[in-house]
C-alpha cells in the first residue's frame, strides 16, 4: 500500500483537494517502476478511480493494469478511496491525499495535472480551477479582502 502525501503552505484557504467526481474524474499522473526488474517506465501514466480494467487470468479488476516491457510481468494498482482534503496547518504538515493498493509496481513521482478546489479559511468562499502544476497558486478572497495562496507544494509517495 502506498500513500500520496502533500505538504503545502496554505494562506487563507483550507480543505484543498482534487476535483474528482464521476462526472469530472481527476487523473492522477505518476512515473511507474516495476518491482520485479526495477525498470522505470519512461512515460508518465494516469490513473482514475472511476475507470476499471480487467486483470488478465483473474476475475478481478484494477484502476490501472500495466505490463512491464522488460520482464513482461503484469502489475496492478487501485485507488482505495475518494481523495482526502488537505487542511490548513501551521507549520505545514504532510497529509495523505490518496492511498493506492499496488501489486508488482511502485509509483515513484507524482505530477499534479488537473483541477483542485479549496474553501476560504475564515469565509464561505469556494475556490475552483486551482492549478498546482507549477507548485503554487494565488488568488484573492473578495469576502475577506485578503490574498489567498497555496505555496511550497511538495509531493511524496511513501508506504502507507
Amino acid at each position: 500500500m502506498l500513500a500520496l502525501t502533500l505538504t503545502a503552505d496554505l494562506t487563507g484557504v483550507t480543505n484543498l483537494q482534487p476535483l474528482d467526481t464521476a462526472e469530472e474524474p481527476y487523473f492522477y499522473t505518476f512515473k511507474v517502476q516495476c518491482t520485479s526488474c526495477r525498470e522505470t517506465h519512461p512515460n508518465w501514466v494516469s490513473i482514475s478511480r472511476f475507470e476499471s480494467t480487467d486483470i488478465s487470468g483473474s476475475k478481478g479488476e484494477a484502476n490501472f493494469v500495466w505490463r512491464c516491457k522488460v520482464c513482461k510481468r503484469e502489475s496492478t494498482a487501485s485507488i482505495k478511496d475518494s481523495p482526502k482534503t488537505y487542511t490548513h496547518s501551521s507549520p505545514p504538515t504532510g497529509q495523505t491525499i490518496i492511498e493506492l493498493d499496488c501489486r508488482g509496481l511502485e509509483f515513484t513521482e507524482f505530477q499534479a495535472n488537473g483541477e483542485w478546489m479549496a474553501k476560504g479559511l475564515e469565509t464561505p468562499t469556494k475556490f475552483t480551477a486551482i492549478d498546482l502544476a507549477e507548485g503554487e497558486w494565488y488568488d484573492f478572497d473578495e469576502k475577506s479582502g485578503e490574498e489567498v495562496s497555496v505555496k511550497d507544494v511538495k509531493w511524496e509517495i511513501r508506504r502507507a
